[in-house]
């Protein structure tokens, strides 16, 4: 493939593969759960750190293995066929745990619009199911956002975010009963648990950076820029992320946004008055739908791939007139739905997801290691080849199993499912297998 993106192009695909609505929602969750400010601040800090060992890693696993759909397929190369079916097939399902969180915050805001009504959480759990169904049957009839129409939302995304950011010129705005950033009281080990928890919704408003194993091969002088592409994209991300924090932080105050929801209409309501916020809310929501398509349309082609492979019975290949894949839509679209009635909440489903990622991202980056011993032929071809070998992959290793540990000490439960889930699609495949072979 001609290499042709260049630093500056890179830097913005990498911004774009992070920055999502999360932030609009997760930082009040970790505030929830960090016991003092230094814990809230410290977890952005490091999560970004996780993003950029991870991205780094991932961008030379492209280099190295550089085939359509990257992170589904490095499974398959590195792995036992039952082990990369269940990973592949929990990311799915991770996914569609996510889009779920997602669409309950966009619902979130749009409960905003109608002060007058009392929303529960079994209705915003059945409006994001009516969103998601809406959508479900917009892609089945093949209708897709233009470029220029994803290009609009992307820009009001980053319009509400440098908003936030804004905020921050309106001194009159901050509060009066802001809590120290170091308290001084907190024990270690209450610290270091109270961020491990923080972490996990930080977690998934850093996600999206293990995309760029699909630009591996993709970018001009790699060996030089993707590096600097990546250092400075997740650098523009880990600035943007603090400041809209110490946004958060100064106007709403810290005791008060661990009991908030809807973080950001807070900020804007103290700012532009309820008006404003309204209409923010109306834009956030509407941004949420631009995601939630987008999922819609890209995880059924993962099952795709999957059924041509025979992982996945072939009828998840099928498609309709339209060129759309109907079985593979559906199921993914029902097991959205059966998320949003099980959990309902935004932090059960945010752990539920976050737990099933952290398999998938350390098995995922683990497979650096394979690579790197069996394709040494690339070396010193022009290829990138991450600096920090083997410490940033373990560095990122080490910091998921620390988050997946600290949600199976808070929520046990939840990774009992999570780990259910996984050895459940481990033992379909074997399933599957003999039934295969019997016939």
């Amino acid at each position: 493939m001609k290499h042709q993106l260049k630093l500056f192009s890179f830097i913005m695909i990498v911004v774009g593969l992070v920055i999502g609505m999360g932030i609009f929602r997760t930082a009040a969750t970790s505030a929830k759960y960090a016991i003092e400010p230094s814990v809230y601040f410290s977890a952005w800090i490091v999560g970004g750190i996780i993003a950029l060992c991870g991205a780094l890693t991932y961008a030379e696993i492209g280099s190295r293995y550089p085939v359509t759909g990257g992170y589904y397929k490095v499974f398959s190369y590195a792995y036992h066929p039952s082990i990369a079916f269940a990973i592949n097939c929990i990311i799915l399902v991770s996914n569609a745990a996510s889009l779920s969180s997602v669409a309950l915050i966009g619902v979130g805001y749009f409960t905003r619009l109608f002060p007058e009504y009392q929303f529960t959480n079994t209705h915003i759990a059945s409006i994001s199911a009516i969103a998601i169904v809406l959508f479900y049957f917009i892609n089945l009839k093949g209708l897709k956002l233009s470029a220029t129409a994803q290009n609009i939302l992307m820009l009001i995304k980053i319009g509400m975010l440098l908003l936030l950011v804004g905020a921050l010129l309106f001194p009159n705005a901050y509060a009066t009963n802001t809590t120290p950033i170091f308290s001084g009281t907190a024990k270690a080990t209450d610290w270091i648990k109270s961020l491990g928890i923080s972490l996990v919704a930080v977690s998934f408003t850093y996600g999206g950076y293990q995309q760029t194993i699909n630009f591996g091969n993709e970018v001009a002088n790699p060996a030089k820029n993707i590096p600097k592409g990546i250092f400075g994209g997740i650098l523009i991300i880990i600035s943007l992320y603090l400041l809209v924090n110490i946004s958060y932080y100064n106007i709403i105050g810290f005791t008060n946004m661990q009991n908030e929801r809807d973080i950001a209409y807070v900020v804007v309501d103290k700012i532009l008055g309820t008006k404003g916020a309204l209409i923010f809310s109306f834009f956030l929501f509407i941004g949420v739908l631009s995601y939630v398509n987008a999922l819609l349309m890209s995880n059924p082609r993962v099952m795709y791939a999957m059924s041509t492979e025979g992982s996945l019975p072939k009828w998840f290949g099928k498609e309709n007139s339209n060129g759309v894949l109907t079985t593979s839509l559906t199921v993914f679209t029902i097991i959205c739905i059966i998320i949003l009635f099980f959990s309902q909440e935004f932090e059960e489903i945010l752990s539920f997801t976050i737990f099933l990622d952290c398999f998938g991202m350390i098995a995922s980056s683990a497979t650096i290691f394979k690579l790197r011993k069996n394709t040494t032929y690339l070396n010193n071809t022009g290829i990138y080849q991450m600096k920090l070998f083997p410490l940033l992959p373990i560095v990122f290793m080490i910091a998921y199993a620390f988050v997946g540990i600290s949600i199976a000490i808070d929520k046990p439960q939840t990774a009992l499912i999570g780990a259910g889930v996984l050895l459940a699609f481990m033992a379909l495949y074997f399933l599957r297998k003999k039934s295969t072979t019997t016939h």
